[in-house]
């Protein structure tokens, strides 16, 4: 008895009249990642940006870490399916187009296949660069870390990878509702083998095509400037979005309250967070240090006085941002500065290290909250130059901040505030 092609196992491979079972699961493993991406990503953005996340909800919260974190992890699938995918395309014969004298219409399925080739792979690590150059509350689940080599950790990285993710994204969205639309007029309107070729166990029915006929570079080309487009969209996107946050965050007037002593040139406000048992680790923008400094001790034994103040709306914490600046939080709509003031003295029992040991004791106001604190920091000098750094370690809970989580495992009790700045004398 002769076998049928039914009876006969499934190739593997690729040819010129059919694709292989390997390309065909290739195919639709990636094709039920996207269908499930896409809500997905539409869902978790939706979570992040609820009135009940930013009200501090610590159920809304875990909604939206759990979906992003499903939709990073899945991303991460995805993305590694189709490098396989594309890297067996390539060892593959690619079967030949059954209506080659079709010439519009081929060249219009070669470059929507070559513009979802090329979202499979630029949406999915676009994201990922954006994860690995921020800190993020929604981690990757999967064992090899949240960092991604030569990616900084950078707001402006971030930035511009994350509008390119969106970008990639409608690509995508547009190419597959082609894709769709192509398949579905050849199964209903020309009623040929084309979508027989890919669905599974299935022969090709059609007459066997121009072995000749093949695919140009006319496609991939058109594919190329369908990216490079929504690639130059996005970038400007991101740098005006730059230029505008940073142009609303506001200059702060310095104190009058402190006779000014030093200038300060540059220097760095950081701080860092834990949360669902992830450090976030951010920065304040927009702060002012007036100091009033002398190495000899004064009558009373101080070294002089320094206040603080800082603007909390320019707060940059990676993708909790927007969600820190909720009432529940740091309140910045009614309650938009903190402030540190104190007076400086010199400690004989600071652990040895570079520069000369200070501790600057005071108090630190945030919210309405008044709190006594002792900041131990290291100061070098030089002439009329100094460089100082230093941290200082808060509880949340003093000041209201985070009162809807009660725990520390969605929420860290702790808040670490690191400073460096440099400073020069003023003139007398």
């Amino acid at each position: 008895m002769t076998a049928t092609a039914a009876d006969r196992p499934p190739r593997l491979g690729n040819t010129r009249e059919a694709y292989g079972a390997v390309a065909k699961t290739f195919h639709w493993t990636v094709a039920l990642g996207i269908l499930a991406m896409i809500p997905l990503g539409f869902l978790a953005s939706r979570a992040a940006h609820s009135e009940a996340l930013l009200a501090g909800d610590p159920d809304a919260v875990g909604r939206a870490v759990l979906l992003f974190s499903i939709h990073k992890t899945l991303g991460i699938v995805i993305f590694l399916a189709a490098l396989g995918r594309i890297a067996w395309a390539v060892a593959q014969p690619r079967p030949a187009p059954l209506h080659p004298e079709r010439r519009v219409e081929t060249f219009a399925a070669g470059a929507v296949h070559w513009a979802l080739y090329g979202a499979l792979v630029l949406m999915p690590l676009s994201g990922w660069v954006a994860h690995a150059a921020t800190e993020g509350f929604a981690p990757i689940r999967w064992p090899l870390g949240q960092d991604l080599p030569f990616v900084p950790e950078s707001a402006a990285v971030a930035g511009a990878a994350g509008a390119l993710h969106g970008a990639f994204a409608w690509v995508l969205i547009g190419a597959l509702a082609l894709h769709v639309a192509g398949a579905l007029k050849h199964a209903a309107i020309d009623r040929d083998g084309t979508l027989g070729r890919m669905l599974p166990g299935r022969r090709p029915v059609a007459p066997v095509p121009d072995p000749s006929a093949g695919h140009g570079a006319a496609a991939p080309v058109a594919a190329l400037g369908v990216y490079a487009v929504a690639i130059g969209v996005a970038l400007a996107g991101s740098l005006g979005g730059t230029a505008e946050r940073g142009a609303g965050v506001p200059q702060l007037a310095a104190p009058a309250s402190v006779p000014a002593g030093w200038t300060v040139e540059t220097g760095a406000l950081g701080i860092a967070i834990r949360q669902f048992g992830s450090e976030v680790e951010g920065s304040f923008e927009d702060w002012t240090a007036d100091i009033a400094f002398e190495e000899e001790a004064g009558p009373g034994g101080g070294h002089g006085e320094v206040e603080v103040q800082v603007d909390l709306a320019s707060l940059r914490l990676g993708s909790v941002t927007e969600q820190a600046m909720g009432p529940d939080f740091l309140d910045v709509g009614t309650r938009p500065l903190a402030t540190v003031a104190g007076t400086i003295w010199r400690r004989a029992d600071f652990a040895e290290g570079d520069g000369d040991p200070y501790v600057l004791r005071g108090q630190m106001t945030m919210r309405g909250v008044e709190v006594p604190v002792e900041m131990p920091f290291r100061l070098t000098m030089d002439g009329a130059r100094a460089a100082a750094r230093g941290a200082l370690t808060v509880d949340r809970r003093w000041f209201g901040v985070g009162e809807g989580f009660p725990d520390e495992g969605s929420l860290g009790f702790d808040v670490v505030i690191e400073w460096s700045l440099s400073a020069v004398r003023a003139a007398p």
